[in-house]
Formats: structure tokens, C-alpha cells, sequence
């Protein structure tokens, strides 16, 4: 096995060339490469504030907003970032500040001239496309210094496609676009680089990052892992849990897998292995946990907000859909830690109280996973009852109970301050839960005003994740006075003082923390620009469904390939807009085609998973090699182990697409909820015991099948009970009107229909259309559909269909039949499947119980 004898200082220049940028030079270059990172994120917290609107002043709309954000992401690409891997890191040559101001001006230009270019919109002068192609070049340059190669080749691939679509094979062929045209299309509108993934990252992203900068700062990262180990460390192979549970917590202050793996890894590494895990394997533990880091709510990565706009939907539904995914793979692999430890005979390190009792065990197992979801809940509900008690005086009443409670908690924190310590520190046993809880207590406030922010007041996630930042940088400036004040320690202006530097430093690193992905996005953004030019993501359709064969499985297998491929060189922003562009529509479109009901949410969330499981997908894996370089292993070796273990995040994806009761879609009540919980975390721990060839001893090979087709039940009870009771029965078209009539309020009519599209092809498809519960007649029901329809002989046809109307949004289109109705079965429930399935896996348990007792 090749040894990586890796420094720390080492580790920490990775993480620098990937995430903040390698260069750190001295003098006014050096103040230059701060000061500027602080204005961009004091601009955006402008921004986002209700200031402009308050004083009329710098009110911008999102154009502009845009295309400063761009000039600021683009200056400090070519002067964060060397050209080269050999350049100097402590010098930024002329022309690296010459390429940061053209680069910078292009991206301005729209802003600067914002007037000018309204007023001769689509008739763009030489200087226009002079400063659109200057940029577009500048912006590939800046994508490859901050990003590496990749995104860049795969822009520079779909812009060449672009001008060169009539001598493209004919399955890809088009017309072609002008110079011109293509250059104000992609640069001077919203079409291209500036177009949602621009504006995303502008509105929410970037507070986002800041917001988790500002927790790092002020310590909340160290205190999550060591809240993590105190509460997991005892167990078998507890480090490894808590590695587990920390890296989970770190989503809340790191959208990044490598930052992830570093700021985790240093502490928790060494310790699994000296519990006894080998170097890969412990690795590989960091790489798996971090990497899921980015599906954890209520902060995911930076790609989950992008679906707010891509699907139309509220952050809260993404938050909703996320999470039992997100639980129950995390779960998963504290199992699969387990079932390791298990296997080695592993013991945990020792406590200075002993405590065997079972409750405790428990509490802690559980308790640490469920805690934000427990913190949530108590926030929405525990909470939000005051908006009906106070109306809009609500807000002012719980802002001053937030500042004593804070200033509680703060006074709680600093009687246990001494065990809120680095945590780079030696340990030689765990630390005792309830003092490290309350060292950094008050740490949970911000998170609470988020999830308020989000759940109650429904605020945009930006303007959620401003007030959730201006709450951390009330924290950065006091805790530190407010502590020494309460422990009567330290000069107070002194510790003032040290906090306002916490501040401006968290401003800095949280604006150099976005560098990437602020080109990411904008250089993502000349994709979906070139797919709305050339209309190549209708003739994905086409090619998808020829290649797979009409599978909606081989589709899936196929994105799911191709965003591994894609995420070994793309970050996973970058990642989920270029598949997600291209695939998600074909993915619903031929599901629909094959009779099946995608619903979007589904298919994003399945380009999300695979975006983020390239992270530590061999041979590229970027967060493997930073964890190899701390356990001193073989990269591609942890990369490869990372990836067994991240193969239960895998199957997830394709679970969900099939059974959306996994995305809480489809669930009316409580008992209907736990059902699906209780299934979905068996099902995840049969898969994990299968995978790892041990349950309570070592799988025979006909159990490890056992427990894949007990995994595959609890997953997807459907498939089988199928078989027995059919989903759904079939009524001609010309019964519309009876079928109609019998919808209860928010049911949703599901229709097969065909006809030809606007190409001339004939397509199938099913589709699901709401009504207006308001229309109790049939036909007022079908109208307020969209549809006008007509009988011929023993056909329904559509007659007319309403613009914007949900029948015009499905796709359906006038002269279209409807071939059928498709209506629920009455049946008994699915989930009756479980109960077989229960008793073969206590019989399974019951004989692995017996094997393991006789040795």
C-alpha cells in the first residue's frame, strides 16, 4: 500500500487550492486580497437586507445584483488563484491583476450600462459583443484557476456546439447560431451566464456561506465535533460515530466535502485508528460522512437552493422531501460503523464516569441524530403558536426573548468554558457530555432563527439566512466580552475588540469561501444558456430514450452515470445544473411516456445524490485524497472503500423515484408517517448489513440475499402487493365526466393520452391534472383543468386547451385523444407487505442469534 506522509500544512493547502483560493501574499496585495472579499460580503448583506428599500437608496434589481457578484467572484479568481500549480503563492503578477479588472469590468458592463443595453435590446453594437466574447473568455480562464479544468472543457464544449451545430452528426444537428446572437444571448441577457444559477447563488447561496463561515469562526464547528464525541466516543468504535454525527453537523457550517473532511477529519482520523480501524478505513468513514454532510437540512448544499428555482417550489418542500433521505443514510452508516467495530472486535475509549445503562446508550445514539430535527419541531411548533397569539407583534416578542435567552446561554456557556477547547487537543478518554453540551449552548440560537425564519415567518431563504446572519454577527461581537464579563476574566474593550475582528475575518473567509462558486455558477450558466439556443434538450429526449431502450431504469443508471462522471471533475453546483438541465426533463417526459408519474422534485433530488457521491467516487475524488493525506493511506484505495460504503446513499435515489412516500409525498397522517420512517431505516439497515457481509456473525451468501430482498420490500412494498391487487383500474376516455365527478377535493385527475407533437411525433403519455375545488359540476371541473373537449364516435378528443393552464403545462396539446382514466384501486394498503417481511427477518435475526451463540 502506497503511504501519503502528507503535513498538516499540506492538508490545509489542498483545502486552500480547492476552496478558498492558494495565494496569500503580504503587503497591500496582501490587504487588497481582504479588503476586497469584505466588501463583496457587506454588498451582498446590502443586498439582502430591507435597507435600500428603507432609505431608497442602492435598490438593485437581480440583473444588476448579478453581474456585481459576478465582478467580484471573477477579480478575486485571477488574484486568489495562481495560473499555474508552480506559480508563485506569495506574489500576484501585473497580468493577474490586469485579467482581474477586464475580467471584472466585463461582468459589470451589464450593471454599468444596465440603460443603455434595455434600450437596444437585441441589436447589440460591436462593443456589446467585444465585451461579451472578452468576457466569456475571462470567465472560462477564472473557472479553471479556481475550479480546475473540467467545468471549464465542458463549457467551452457546449459553446463550440453552439456555432458548430450544422456540421454536427444529424441526431444533434442544428441550424447553427451567429456570433452575435449567441455572444448577447449567452452574456447580455438572463439566458446564459446571468441567467437562475447566477441569481441563486447571488440571493441565497452566498448568505448561506457566510452564515457557516461566521459558526466556524466563532467556534461552533469545534464545538459540534466535540459535542459529537462526548456523546458517541464511549461506544464500540465511537470515534468513528462520532466522525459520523460531526461531519453531519458540519453541513450546518461547510457546503464543501473536502472542508468537511479537514475540519473533522484532523481530530476524528487519528482517533479511529487508534481505536483500530485502519488507515483506509477510517478514511473512508470521513470521506462517506462528510459527503452526505451536503444532504443534511436545514442547510444543504449550494445546489438545493437552485431547486427552489428550477422546480418552483418553497425551500421548506425541498427541506421536507430531503429529509428522511438525509436521516436514514446517515443512520446507515453509523450502522456501518458499527457492524465494523463489530467485526474487529473494536472497544470504544474510555469515559470518566461509567454509565452501561441501556437508556443512555440510546439517548445517545439516537438522540444525537434526531437532535436538529427535535430543534426544528420544537422551534415550529413549540414556538410558532405565538404568531396567532400576537399576530404582528410576534416577531418583536420572540426577538427579545431570543436576546435573554442568548444572554442565558451565554452565561451557561461560560461556567463550562474550560471544555469548550480546541479541537486539536489530545484525548486520552471522552469527555463528559452534559459540560461540552453546555460549553457552547448558545451556539443553537442562530439555527433556531433560521429554521423560524423559514418554517414560520416563511421568509425567502435569503432573507432567512440574512436575519440568521446578522444574529451571528451579534454573536461574533459579544460573546466574547460577555463571557469574560460573566466570569469576571479579561478586559472587556479588549475582548470587543477581538470579537470585531472575528467578524471582519468570517466576512473575508465566508466571500473567499464562494469564490468557486460564484464562477461555477456563472460558468454553468453558459450551458443552460446554450440548451435554450439550440433546443438541444429536446433532442435529448429522443437520444435518451433510443440509448436506454424505453427503461426508465437504464435512464436513471444512465444519469446517474453520467453525473459521476461529470461530478469527478465539476463541483456539485456545477454538477446539478448541467445534468439537471439536460436530464431532468427527459427523465419525467419518458416516465410519463412508460406510464410512470415522476414528480420533479424526484429526479432533482436524484441529480443532487450523484452530484455529491462524485465527491469521493475513484479515480478523481477530491475528498478522499484530502482524508488519505490525514490518515497517511493509499487515495485511491480510501476512495474505493469511501464509495462501499456511500453505496447505500446510492441506492437511495432510486428508491424515491419509485416510492415517493420516501420524500413524504403521498402521506396523510401521523401512524402513515412512523410506517414509512420505521420501513424506510430497516430497510437502510438490512441494506447496510448485506453490503458489509455481517449482521450479528458473518453472512452466509443465501442470507446477504435474504436481507437485499428484505431491503428491496421495505423499500418498495408496491412492487410486490402490484402483483396481487393492481394499482389502478383503466376507464375509456368518454367516461371522463363520471370519473371527474367522483374526485374528492385535491385529488388529482390522472389521464393517458396521445397525439403529435409539434414535430410530428406520436407520443403517449400520463398525466396528472388538478382542479379547482371551488367547480363542483364535472364540467366546470374539466375546465378549470384547461380543457375543452369533444366526442367523436367513441373518442374524447381535446378541442382547445387554456394558455397556462395545468393541461397546457403537461404537455397535452388540442387534437390530443384521451385514451384513458386511470383511477385508484380500492385496495388494501401496501404496506400489509411488511408484515411477512418482519417475521422472515426475525427468523433471519433468530438464526444469526443462534450461530453467534454457539461459537
Amino acid at each position: 500500500m502506497t503511504q501519503v506522509n502528507t503535513s498538516d500544512q499540506d492538508v490545509q493547502d489542498m483545502v486552500a487550492q480547492s476552496d478558498t483560493g492558494a495565494r496569500n501574499p503580504k503587503g497591500l496585495a496582501g490587504r487588497i486580497l481582504w479588503v476586497v472579499p469584505v466588501c463583496w460580503s457587506l454588498f451582498q448583506l446590502w443586498y439582502a437586507s430591507p435597507l435600500p428599500f428603507i432609505f431608497d437608496f442602492g435598490v438593485l434589481n437581480d440583473t444588476e445584483a448579478r453581474s456585481i457578484h459576478l465582478a467580484f467572484a471573477i477579480f478575486l479568481a485571477f488574484t486568489a488563484y495562481p495560473a499555474f500549480k508552480n506559480s508563485s503563492r506569495e506574489h500576484i503578477p501585473l497580468a493577474d491583476w490586469i485579467l482581474a479588472l477586464a475580467g471584472s469590468f466585463s461582468a459589470a458592463y451589464i450593471y454599468l450600462f444596465y440603460a443603455e443595453l434595455a434600450g437596444r435590446s437585441g441589436a447589440p453594437t460591436t462593443l456589446d459583443i467585444i465585451i461579451s466574447v472578452s468576457g466569456m473568455i475571462l470567465l472560462l480562464e477564472a473557472t479553471r484557476r479556481a475550479l480546475g479544468p473540467p467545468l471549464m472543457i465542458v463549457a467551452g464544449l457546449f459553446l463550440l456546439y453552439t456555432f458548430g451545430g450544422p456540421y454536427m452528426p444529424d441526431v444533434i444537428a442544428h441550424k447553427g447560431a451567429s456570433l452575435n446572437k449567441a455572444m448577447s444571448h449567452l452574456w447580455l441577457t438572463t439566458e446564459g451566464v446571468f441567467g437562475v444559477a447566477l441569481g441563486v447563488s447571488t440571493s441565497f447561496v452566498f448568505l448561506f456561506v457566510l452564515f457557516g463561515a461566521m459558526l466556524e469562526r466563532a467556534g461552533a464547528g469545534a464545538y459540534f465535533i466535540k459535542v459529537a464525541f462526548s456523546m458517541l466516543g464511549h461506544m464500540r468504535g465511537g470515534p468513528a460515530k462520532a466522525a459520523v454525527v460531526a461531519s453531519g453537523l458540519s453541513g450546518l457550517v461547510s457546503g464543501s466535502s473536502i472542508a468537511n473532511v479537514v475540519t473533522t477529519g484532523t481530530f476524528t482520523i487519528p482517533l479511529m485508528k487508534r481505536v483500530g480501524f485502519p488507515g483506509t478505513k477510517a478514511g473512508a468513514v470521513e470521506v462517506a460522512a462528510s459527503t452526505n454532510g451536503q444532504l443534511t437540512p436545514p442547510i444543504m448544499g449550494a445546489a438545493a437552493f437552485l431547486m427552489v428555482e428550477y422546480v418552483g417550489i418553497s425551500y421548506v418542500e425541498v427541506i421536507k422531501a430531503a429529509l428522511l433521505p438525509a436521516l436514514i443514510s446517515y443512520i446507515a452508516l453509523l450502522y456501518i460503523v458499527h457492524l465494523e467495530a463489530c467485526k474487529a472486535g473494536m472497544t470504544g475509549l474510555p469515559r470518566r464516569k461509567k454509565t452501561t445503562t441501556l437508556l443512555h446508550s440510546l439517548l445517545s445514539f439516537v438522540g444525537t441524530i434526531l437532535g436538529l430535527c427535535v430543534l426544528s419541531a420544537v422551534v415550529y411548533y413549540g414556538v410558532g403558536w405565538t404568531k396567532d397569539i400576537f399576530g404582528t407583534a410576534a416577531t418583536p416578542v420572540v426577538t427579545v426573548a431570543l436576546l435573554i435567552v442568548y444572554l442565558l446561554l451565554v452565561k451557561i456557556s461560560s461556567t463550562y468554558s474550560e471544555h469548550n477547547t480546541g479541537i486539536d487537543d489530545v484525548i486520552d478518554e471522552v469527555p463528559e457530555p452534559g459540560p461540552t453540551v453546555k460549553s457552547g449552548i448558545h451556539y443553537l440560537l442562530p439555527i433556531v432563527v433560521l429554521v423560524w425564519c423559514l418554517t414560520v415567518e416563511r421568509f425567502s431563504p435569503g432573507l432567512s439566512a440574512f436575519w440568521a446572519t446578522v444574529f451571528m454577527m451579534f454573536i461574533l461581537i459579544t460573546q466574547r466580552p460577555l463571557i469574560a464579563f460573566f466570569n469576571n476574566t479579561g478586559d472587556l474593550s479588549k475582548q470587543f475588540k477581538a470579537g470585531v475582528v472575528d467578524l471582519a475575518e468570517s466576512w473575508a473567509a465566508g466571500a473567499r469561501n464562494m469564490i468557486g462558486i460564484g464562477v461555477a455558477t456563472a460558468a454553468a450558466g453558459t450551458v443552460v444558456g446554450v440548451v435554450t439556443l439550440t433546443g438541444i434538450g429536446l433532442v435529448m429526449t429522443d437520444f435518451v430514450e433510443f440509448i436506454s431502450g424505453g427503461s426508465v431504469i437504464m435512464m436513471l443508471l444512465f444519469t446517474a452515470v453520467i453525473s459521476l462522471v461529470l461530478g469527478m471533475g465539476l463541483p456539485t453546483t456545477a454538477n446539478y445544473i448541467v445534468v439537471s438541465t439536460l436530464m431532468a426533463p427527459v427523465i419525467v417526459t419518458l416516465g410519463a411516456q412508460h406510464g410512470l408519474i415522476i414528480p420533479l422534485i424526484a429526479v432533482h433530488l436524484f441529480v443532487f445524490y450523484f452530484g455529491i457521491l462524485a465527491d469521493d467516487t475513484p479515480p478523481v475524488g477530491l475528498a478522499a485524497f484530502a482524508a488519505a493525506a490525514i490518515a497517511k493511506s493509499d487515495p485511491i484505495r480510501t476512495g474505493i472503500q469511501g464509495f462501499t460504503y456511500d453505496i447505500r446513499t446510492a441506492i437511495l435515489p432510486f428508491m424515491f423515484v419509485f416510492n415517493t412516500q420516501l420524500l413524504l409525498i403521498g402521506i396523510d397522517t401521523w401512524w402513515h408517517l412512523g410506517l414509512t420512517i420505521f420501513s424506510a431505516i430497516t430497510a437502510m439497515l438490512l441494506f447496510s448489513a448485506a453490503t458489509q457481509g455481517w449482521w450479528f456473525v458473518r453472512n452466509k451468501w443465501w442470507e446477504t440475499v435474504i436481507l437485499l430482498i428484505l431491503t428491496f420490500s421495505f423499500f418498495r412494498p408496491g412492487f410486490w402487493w402490484d402483483m396481487i391487487y393492481p394499482e389502478h383500474d383503466l376507464y375509456p376516455g368518454t367516461q371522463i365526466s363520471k370519473q371527474v365527478r367522483q374526485l374528492k377535493p385535491h385529488e388529482l385527475l390522472t389521464l393517458v393520452v396521445s397525439g403529435e407533437t409539434l414535430d410530428g411525433d406520436s407520443v403517449t403519455k400520463t398525466v396528472q391534472l388538478p382542479f379547482d375545488d371551488r367547480a363542483k359540476t364535472p364540467e366546470a371541473r374539466i375546465q378549470s383543468m384547461g380543457l375543452m373537449l369533444r366526442k367523436e364516435e367513441n373518442k374524447m378528443m381535446v378541442d382547445m386547451v387554456e394558455f397556462g393552464s395545468p393541461a397546457e403545462k403537461s404537455g397535452i396539446d388540442f387534437d390530443w385523444q384521451i385514451d384513458s382514466i386511470m383511477v385508484n384501486n380500492a385496495r388494501p394498503m401496501k404496506e400489509w407487505v411488511f408484515v411477512p417481511a418482519i417475521l422472515l427477518t426475525l427468523l433471519l435475526a433468530w438464526n444469526q442469534r443462534r450461530r453467534q451463540k454457539s461459537k
